[in-house]
């Protein structure tokens, strides 16, 4: 009976004894897309992490996927330490950091061996539309107000071709890139901003857009929580950077990771401050 309680304890004492513990964790994207599309994009990819985490930390992790229902969740979640990482756009990095300067970045996403990705205005199919100056008078529909494409550089792109919200008959703010290219699409608005591997998908499924201009992204970050371990933030960063699973990549069709730094997004940062000249040049007006 004595050696019987004594082996007991052991398995208890074990079992309870955190350095034995799995390790769980949390990630955390926005509805950029339709919630379902972002659990489809990001499974495989965290199942493929999961299993390289395991081997790194020699211990069984997890990590459960947490869809937000809105940017301004997303950037609350990650702020708070509700999320022990997450993938954002640009400009949501920024505000995040700007509200908790200890987050950190573990890498930004490799799009053909590249940092850099595009937006696009799109217009109608068939619109008379041909360049960005025809835009006055016209309707717009930007994707998010904190999104780095359907707003952010969309509206710097407008500005540096003089063009300003009260140029616009009218414009609105509808959420999501597929949204934005579906109602310019069927003629709800005249032109719209979104980011390019949705308008490719779109045109795939018979939209009726066009593209009428372009401009430069940076591609998106991956960051820890300020709360996250330094031990877990170092492993996951190595692991990020060495993963090269295509299998698990092509749902959010990229190539891997690059090393990451905050100047990375200095232009994102110029656009955000330059935001209200948009609105501004309205006011006066």
């Amino acid at each position: 009976m004595k050696n019987f309680t004594i082996i007991l304890l052991l398995i208890l004492s074990t079992t309870t004894n955190p350095a034995y513990a799995d390790i769980d964790l949390t990630f955390g994207v926005y509805t950029s897309d339709k919630a379902s599309t972002m659990v489809k994009m990001f499974r495989p990819l965290l199942n493929a992490l999961e299993s390289s985490l395991t081997e790194k930390f020699s211990e069984a992790t997890h990590i459960s996927l947490q869809v937000a229902s809105s940017y301004d969740q997303g950037i609350n979640d990650l702020a708070s330490g509700r999320v022990d990482f997450a993938r954002m756009g640009p400009a949501s990095y920024i505000t995040s950091h700007r509200r908790n300067p200890d987050i950190q970045l573990l890498a930004m996403e490799n799009s053909k061996g590249s940092k850099i990705f595009y937006g696009i205005i799109c217009v109608q199919e068939e619109g008379p539309i041909q360049t960005l100056g025809q835009l006055k008078g016209q309707t717009f529909a930007f994707g998010n107000e904190r999104s780095t494409i359907g707003r952010y550089l969309s509206q710097l792109l407008l500005i540096q071709n003089g063009i300003y919200a009260h140029d616009l008959a009218n414009y609105e703010y509808l959420g999501r890139h597929d949204r934005v290219g579906t109602a310019v699409g069927s003629g709800q608005y005249s032109a719209g901003a979104l980011k390019e591997s949705t308008f490719k998908k779109l045109k795939k499924n018979g939209v009726a857009i066009r593209e009428l201009a372009r401009f430069v992204n940076v591609t998106k970050p991956w960051i820890a929580s300020a709360d996250l371990p330094p031990n877990q933030v170092e492993s996951i960063k190595e692991v990020l950077l060495a993963f090269d699973d295509p299998s698990a990549l092509k749902p959010i069709k990229k190539q891997g990771f690059l090393p990451a730094s905050d100047s990375d997004y200095q232009l994102i940062r110029e656009s955000m401050d330059r935001s209200d000249e948009f609105f501004q040049a309205s006011a006066n007006n």
